[in-house]
């Protein structure tokens, strides 16, 4: 097995760090426009009722709303939805420019190619689904792909960073009879993912506060709840979603998935991550930041519902979903220079 022993690092690292940290500036932006009802704030795209940016003067106001009749001017929703884009068209060119900077670099050893144009390729796609969510009037099936979307993209950016870092040292240890992490860690990034899908499910269906006690739901340990109506994929195409269409019951379905999702997570990450810490090692920092992240994710997620979804609590779970994603792909990728008990 041949191991990385150069601490060089590649071309393209530090633009691979500026756009990683772009990227959940975009996310923790997404967010916020969406908690903060500004997903329709312009009626259209890239501009904002025709403009490039948002109409703010009498005279750009009426032409705006002659332009657009059934989607009144509100500057204060207008900007966040415009600053995500500008800051999200940013990161397209940065992200181009590593794609440009691999293929440069393509034939040096150990440079990476495929994953930066695979996520070039990611973010070109993330753009169009920002359109759609837009023109399908916040449709939750294309909001929650695009918040998938924008994960994606994040996590890929900072796997790509570590891998142009020069610093990545394969594990040297070998597996314990007791515990063999590889599998569990593939469980736990894709529990992770179905969660992260759950989350912005919830969020797209505006169902984040339909159980606002804790450990019961408007009182009940398993209150009424409409599965069938919550997780309908069908959702007709056309009414604005804005504030959500769904009626409580179907709500609560999804808030109740979402929480008993999180208990999940929790039991299967906190023992990978626990058993890798008892375990020792080289792998005692990574296990680490899973760790920390879990736990940084059920106090925010708890915060959420107990001061009644604050939004800089409700970005920052967001963002802390986003780094316990990046944690498990690290992890994950690491393991996979574990060498196997020998015989």
């Amino acid at each position: 097995m041949n191991y990385i022993s150069t601490t060089l690092k590649k071309p393209g690292f530090w633009l691979a760090v500026v756009a990683t940290l772009l990227a959940l500036v975009v996310v923790g932006l997404g967010a916020w426009t969406r908690l903060v009802h500004a997903g329709l704030g312009c009626p259209d795209w890239p501009g904002c009722y025709g403009f490039l940016t948002v109409p703010e003067t009498t005279a750009e106001i009426f032409i705006a709303e002659q332009r657009f009749p059934d989607a009144p001017v509100e500057v204060a929703k207008g900007w966040p939805e415009m600053i995500h884009r500008y800051v999200a068209g940013s990161l397209l060119l940065l992200v181009a420019g590593l794609a440009v900077s691999a293929f440069r670099h393509r034939k040096r050893q150990g440079q990476p190619f495929k994953l930066p144009m695979l996520i070039l390729g990611l973010v070109i796609v993330q753009a169009m689904f920002g359109m759609w969510t837009v023109t399908l009037k916040l449709w939750p099936q294309v909001v929650t792909a695009h918040l998938l979307g924008g994960f994606a993209t994040l996590t890929l950016l900072a796997l790509l960073t570590v891998r142009l870092s020069g610093h990545w040292q394969p594990v040297r240890g070998l597996f314990s009879n007791q515990f063999e992490p590889r599998r569990l860690a593939a469980v736990a990034l894709l529990v992770v993912i179905v969660q992260i899908t759950l989350g912005g499910w919830t969020s797209s269906n505006y169902a984040a506060l339909a159980c606002p006690d804790l450990p019961t739901c408007q009182g009940q340990m398993w209150p009424p709840m409409d599965f069938s109506e919550g997780f309908d994929v069908t959702q007709a195409i056309g009414p604005n979603y804005l504030g959500g269409q769904l009626d409580n019951d179907a709500r609560v379905a999804i808030h109740m998935a979402h929480r008993i999702g999180a208990i999940i997570v929790t039991l299967i990450i906190g023992y990978l991550a626990i058993a890798g810490l008892v375990r020792g090692g080289g792998m005692r920092t990574v296990y680490s930041f899973v760790l920390a992240a879990l736990a940084a994710q059920i106090t925010l997620g708890l915060s959420n519902i107990i001061y009644y979804l604050p939004l800089h609590v409700a970005v920052a779970h967001n963002l802390g979903g986003a780094l316990l994603l990046i944690s498990l792909v690290l992890l994950n990728y690491r393991l996979r220079f574990e060498r196997a008990d020998s015989r």
